[in-house]
Parts: C-alpha cells; sequence; structure tokens
C-alpha cells in the first residue's frame, strides 16, 4: 500500500489564498456598488438640471416683467392714474 501523504501549506500560502478569494468575491461587489451609484449621482444631475432651466426661464420671465414695469409707457400711466405730472428732471433709476 501506498501511503498518503498530506500537503501543509504554510501560514503564508493560507493567508495568500485567503486575501485572493476575498478579492475574487469583493471586486465584482465593489463594481456593481460603484456602478450604482454612478448611476444615482447620473439621475440626480439631470434632476437638478431640469430644476435649472425651469428657474432660469422664470427668471428670464421676471426680468421681462421688470422691464415692463419700468417701462416709460408704464410710468406715464401709473402717474396719471394718481393724478400726478410727470417730470423728467424727478425721476432717479435705481438698478
Amino acid at each position: 500500500m501506498k501511503k498518503v501523504r498530506k500537503i501543509k501549506l504554510l501560514k503564508g500560502e493560507k493567508l495568500l489564498y485567503l486575501l485572493i478569494l476575498t478579492l475574487i468575491v469583493l471586486i465584482p461587489v465593489a463594481s456593481v456598488y460603484s456602478k450604482a451609484k454612478i448611476s444615482e449621482t447620473n439621475i440626480q444631475v439631470e434632476q437638478l438640471r431640469g430644476r435649472i432651466s425651469k428657474q432660469v426661464r422664470l427668471n428670464e420671465s421676471l426680468n421681462m416683467k421688470i422691464n415692463e414695469l419700468a417701462s416709460l409707457d408704464k410710468i406715464h400711466e401709473v402717474a396719471s392714474e394718481f393724478g400726478l405730472s410727470y417730470n423728467n428732471d424727478n425721476i432717479k433709476v435705481i438698478k
């Protein structure tokens, strides 16, 4: 009969095999996790872009309204509504 010899692994070899096994498991998990986080961040970026463009349109609309209300014709109209006379020397423009 032949004797079967067990192969003994050294502590360093056991540690190395454990490290390799851990990396084999963790690398795909980390990859999936990072791709999910990137996707979530991209969704948030697109939502922010939508909110920014909506706010820009609102700001432009309000600026147009300001310009409309600050026009000379509107000043004449409001002055005549309240029975005031228009004197160009008394008008100061504030921006």
